[in-house]
């Protein structure tokens, strides 16, 4: 099985443990409101991408209520919790590699933890296909592991399970250099970090641009 099949099958198994585990977002509490405050058009249109239980989503709407999200993910049982814990909102079954064929435009896109799944070049694609969906001053927010992406490759869980995922690290100088030659603007750019195991610190990179 693939890396990519591999990981809907085990987000769809595990898709309760994690809403257990991740449910609470105030850790980027901050960049998401800052994302929340850059949109400024009441009612707006809002994509978001591998929504897994609607943990952000929950976040966003009682920040927004007046946001119209479309939550997107691969994984069936996450896309029924996120349905559960955000029943005024939109949910869909789709690969966020496949969003080009959307026809619609947003006024934001909401890519939380999505590019640890994805290449280097299907990151790079994805920011490129953002820009064609995303409106005049469209926001468009990132999150995702930060390190050398040669460290890239399969890991599992720190319980020792033998469930393994096969995750990319990502680097902000490729990534905010295909922001700006996608007609992007930088409006921020964080760094949250915390504990990891074997004392090890995790950095996660948020960038939040804006569609010239």
């Amino acid at each position: 099985m693939d890396k990519n099949k591999l990981a809907i099958v085990l987000f769809d198994k595990h898709a309760k443990t994690y809403q257990d585990k991740y449910m609470n977002v105030d850790l980027y509490r901050d960049s998401f409101n800052r994302f929340c405050e850059a949109i400024t058009p009441e009612g707006a249109n809002i994509l978001e991408l591998a929504c897994g239980p609607g943990n952000v989503t929950r976040f966003l709407l009682n920040k927004r209520p007046d946001f119209k999200i479309l939550g997107t993910d691969l994984a069936p049982n996450m896309l029924n919790l996120a349905r559960q814990n955000n029943p005024e909102a939109e949910f869909q079954l789709m690969d966020c590699r496949d969003i080009a064929r959307i026809e619609t435009r947003y006024d934001g896109i909401m890519c939380g933890f999505c590019l640890p799944y994805l290449s280097k070049s299907e990151s790079i694609a994805l920011i490129a296909d953002a820009s064609i969906l995303l409106k005049k001053k469209g926001v468009f927010y990132i999150s995702t592991m930060e390190d050398d992406y040669e460290k890239s490759g399969w890991q599992g869980p720190s319980s020792g399970g033998p469930d393994k995922l096969f995750l990319y690290y990502h680097q902000a100088d490729y990534l905010s250099k295909a922001l700006l030659e996608n007609g992007f603007l930088i409006l921020d750019l964080q760094r949250v970090t915390y504990p990891g195991t074997d004392d090890s610190i995790i950095t996660d990179l948020i960038l939040l641009a804006q569609k010239l």
